[in-house]
C-alpha cells in the first residue's frame, strides 16, 4: 500500500471508477475552480490542483473528507483538517505548505491508548491508498506498521547546547538544527514529531499527552492538544493544553545554567540601564550583613544579594530580597503552616482581584539551601480551607532570568507593563496554569525514591506532589484530589528538600469515643 509517487490522475480516476460501480457506498463532491484554489490562503500546486478541479471531497458509509474550506473555514496551523476520524475523536490533517500538500496525518489524542499516525507522504498518495483499501472494502485506517518517537521541542532547543540563558529565544549549538529553529525556546508541554526521513508509511509515532483523564478533578475534561504542521511538512508540533485535569507524565524542564546568578545579575542590569523607568534595581548589601541573618546564606543566592538588594519591573510585584519590607509581613497562624523560622524567604507580596499571596524562597532547615521558589496564598484562612500554591522557579537566579526574558520581549513592543502583567499571571495560585497530581503518600510505601519514601512518614490523610519533574510555572491545588476530604482544613504546609516535594498535612479527624453503656446488672 502507498506505492511511491502515485499521480492525481491515477487517484482520481481510481476514485471515479469505484463511484460509478459503488454508488451507494461512495460519493463524490464538487470539485474547485481554478479561481476559488487561487483565492486560498495557501498555495495549491499543480498536482494537488489536479484532484481539487474533479473532486471536492468523498463520503462513504463510514468517513466523510472535505478536501478544501467550504463557507467561512479557513486554513490553520500550517495545515487543512480533511475529516475527523474514530467518530470524531480524531483529526486527519494535511500540511498545507508552500512546497506541496503533506504529509496526511491522523492525531486521536484521547482515551486510554492515544494514537497519532503518520498515514503518507502527500495528499495524493493518501487519495491513492484511500481508494486501494476502499477497493478492497477495507473500512478501518490504516494503522501504523513502523514507528518513531516524538522529541521533547526543549531537549531539541537545548540538545548540546548550554542552555536557556545562552539565548534568549533560541536553539542549543547541537542536534538538527533546522528542527531547532522550528522549536526556537522549546516548550516544556510541546512534543515535535520529525516528519522527514521516516522508515515508511503508515507511521505511528510514539506519544502521549502530558495529561492525565485517570484521576477525576473539580473541573475534569478542559485538557486538549493542540497541534500544528511546521517548516512546510518537515514536524509536527503537539501542544498539551492541561486544563481540568492533572499532569499524566513528567516534562523536560529548560535547563538552568550553573552560572544563573551571574547572569541574571548581569541582565538585569543591562535592562535597568537600556529601559530606564521600566526596570530598576535596589543595592544589595555586603557579605558581613548577610552573616548575620538568621539563616545561612549560600553562595549562589549571595552572588545576587551582593549586587541587588531589590528589582521593580512596570506590571510586576516588587521583590524585595532584603529581609524587613512590609510586604514580608506575615500572620503568625501563616507562618506557622508554612513551616515557621529558617524555612522560607520572603520575596513579594502578589495582589490578585481581593485575594493575595506571598512568594517565598524555600529553604532547607537540616541543609541550609535555598530551593525552589514558590507562591502560597497570603490568607491563613483561605489557605485552610483551600491548600493550594503555585511553582514559579527552581531557585532565585531561576526566577530572575525568566524576569529578564519577558522584560526583554516586552521591551521589544508597546505598552510594556501591560505585557508583563499578562506574562506573569502565573504568580498568583490557581490562575490556570497545569495541575500536578497530589497523591495520598501512602501510594509511596517501599518506593526506591528517598525523597518520596520519606514523605510516607507524614501523618495519615497527607497529601503530596513530587514537583522535580513538573513544569514551570505549575499550580498544585490539593484540594482538587479526590482523596482530598471536603471539609478538611489544613494543618500545615510541608516542603522537603528546599521545595522538590510539597506536602498538604491536614488537621486530624477527631476519633468519636462511644458513649459509655449501661448495663443491667442481673441480681
Amino acid at each position: 500500500m502507498y506505492h511511491a509517487g502515485p499521480s492525481a490522475v491515477d487517484a482520481v480516476r481510481a476514485l471515479k471508477e469505484l463511484a460509478r460501480e459503488r454508488p451507494d457506498e461512495l460519493e463524490l463532491f464538487e470539485g474547485f475552480t481554478d479561481a476559488e484554489l487561487d483565492g486560498w490562503a495557501v498555495p495549491v500546486p499543480e498536482e494537488v490542483r489536479g484532484v481539487l478541479r474533479e473532486i471536492g471531497g468523498l463520503e462513504t458509509e463510514d468517513h466523510e473528507y472535505r478536501f478544501g474550506p467550504r463557507g467561512r473555514e479557513v486554513f490553520t496551523d500550517g495545515c487543512w483538517t480533511l475529516g475527523e476520524t474514530d467518530f470524531g475523536e480524531g483529526s486527519l490533517i494535511v500540511g498545507v505548505g508552500a512546497a506541496g500538500w503533506g504529509p496526511v496525518v491522523a492525531v486521536n489524542p484521547w482515551g486510554s491508548d492515544p494514537d497519532v499516525t503518520v498515514e503518507a507522504p502527500d495528499f495524493t498518495t493518501w487519495l491513492a491508498g484511500f481508494a486501494e483499501r476502499l477497493a478492497d472494502g477495507v473500512a478501518d485506517r490504516p494503522r501504523g506498521t513502523f514507528s518513531v518517537p516524538a522529541t521533547s521541542t526543549v531537549a531539541l532547543a537545548e540538545a548540546d547546547g548550554p542552555g536557556e540563558a545562552d539565548q534568549a529565544d533560541g536553539a542549543g549549538s547541537g542536534g538538527d538544527r533546522e528542527l531547532a529553529a522550528l522549536v526556537g525556546r522549546g516548550d516544556p508541554l510541546t512534543d515535535l514529531v520529525d516528519l522527514h526521513g521516516l522508515p515508511g508509511y503508515p507511521c505511528s509515532v510514539d506519544w502521549e499527552p502530558y495529561f492525565s483523564t485517570f484521576h477525576n478533578t473539580a473541573d475534569t475534561g478542559s485538557s486538549e492538544v493542540q497541534f500544528e504542521i511546521v517548516g512546510e511538512g518537515r514536524a509536527l508540533l503537539l501542544r498539551s493544553v492541561v486544563s481540568g485535569d492533572f499532569l499524566g507524565r513528567a516534562v523536560r524542564r529548560h535547563r538552568v545554567p550553573a552560572d544563573a546568578a551571574r547572569r541574571a545579575v548581569a541582565e538585569l542590569r543591562e535592562l535597568a540601564d537600556s529601559c530606564p523607568g521600566l526596570v530598576e534595581l535596589e543595592a544589595g548589601c555586603a557579605d558581613s550583613v548577610m552573616d548575620g541573618w538568621s539563616v545561612p546564606v549560600p553562595e549562589d543566592v549571595r552572588t545576587v544579594f551582593r549586587e541587588i538588594g531589590g528589582v521593580a519591573i512596570a506590571g510586576l510585584p516588587a521583590l524585595r530580597l532584603l529581609p524587613g519590607a512590609p510586604e514580608h509581613t506575615v500572620d503568625p497562624e501563616l507562618h506557622r503552616m508554612l513551616g515557621g523560622d529558617g524555612s522560607y524567604w520572603p520575596l513579594a507580596r502578589i495582589v490578585h482581584g481581593r485575594g493575595h499571596a506571598l512568594a517565598q524562597i524555600r529553604i532547607d532547615p537540616a541543609t541550609g539551601r535555598w530551593g525552589y521558589v514558590v507562591s502560597v496564598p497570603g490568607d491563613g484562612e483561605s489557605l485552610r480551607t483551600y491548600p493550594e500554591l503555585a511553582l514559579l522557579a527552581e531557585s532565585l537566579p531561576d526566577l530572575l532570568l525568566t524576569f529578564a526574558r519577558l522584560a526583554r520581549r516586552a521591551a521589544a513592543g508597546p505598552d510594556f507593563a501591560a505585557r508583563m502583567a499578562r506574562d506573569t499571571r502565573w504568580l498568583f495560585p490557581n490562575t490556570g496554569e497545569p495541575w500536578p497530581r497530589p497523591a495520598p503518600v501512602g501510594e509511596w510505601a517501599g518506593s526506591a525514591d528517598p525523597l518520596l519514601a520519606a514523605a510516607t512518614e507524614l501523618p495519615d490523610g497527607t497529601h503530596a506532589a513530587d514537583l522535580r519533574a513538573v513544569p514551570i510555572p505549575s499550580d498544585l491545588c490539593f484540594y482538587r484530589a479526590a482523596g482530598w476530604p471536603y471539609a478538611a482544613r489544613l494543618e500545615r504546609l510541608h516542603f522537603a528538600a528546599a521545595g522538590r516535594l510539597a506536602a498538604a498535612v491536614p488537621v486530624p479527624v477527631p476519633v468519636p469515643v462511644p458513649a459509655s453503656v449501661n448495663v443491667p446488672v442481673v441480681g
